[in-house]
């Protein structure tokens, strides 16, 4: 009969389909949620460099002030301010110990690399390990983390 009669059904066919798109839905949304969460995870550690960068920029505008006073008594300060490996890594380390460490980050520290390459360009390279929501807990439990690291140069330049 056509129309809205009863459909026969082969009740050994329709069985084996039973359940199967539950299993298909739990998958789909299992590999959603690991999209969102790489995707939150990769963002923030974007977001906790930029964090890194702008310390590492204060950090070695602060130290390209830094005056060595052994070197500017002794050669003078005509082309700009005469800086030191000692004075720069004095500075960076007293303006990041002054500064609020952001809350995307565990810890943050200067980093080697950190002097002046030139005597008159402060280089000031910061190291930090950044807090990624929801993996961090987990980064700890295996023994690590992502640690970021940062170079940023400044250099004071007097003009006559």
């Amino acid at each position: 009969m056509r129309g809205g009669g009863p459909v026969a059904r082969d009740d050994a066919l329709g069985d084996t389909e039973s359940g199967q798109i539950s299993i298909l839905l739990v998958g789909m949304v299992a590999l959603t949620l690991m999209i969102v969460m790489g995707i939150v995870g990769v963002t923030s550690v974007q977001l906790s460099r930029i964090n890194l960068l702008d310390a590492a920029d204060a950090a070695a505008l602060d130290a390209s002030d830094a005056l060595a006073a052994e070197r500017a008594y002794g050669e003078g300060v005509a082309g700009g301010v005469p800086l030191t490996d000692e004075t720069v890594l004095a500075a960076a380390t007293a303006h990041l110990a002054q500064r609020a460490m952001p809350t995307r980050l565990s810890g943050w520290e200067v980093a080697p690399g950190t002097g002046t390459p030139d005597g008159r360009t402060a280089v000031v390279a910061v190291r930090g390990t950044a807090r990624i929501p929801v993996v961090s807990p987990v980064l700890e439990q295996l023994g690590g983390g992502v640690t970021i690291t940062v170079t940023s140069s400044a250099r004071s330049d007097i003009v006559p």
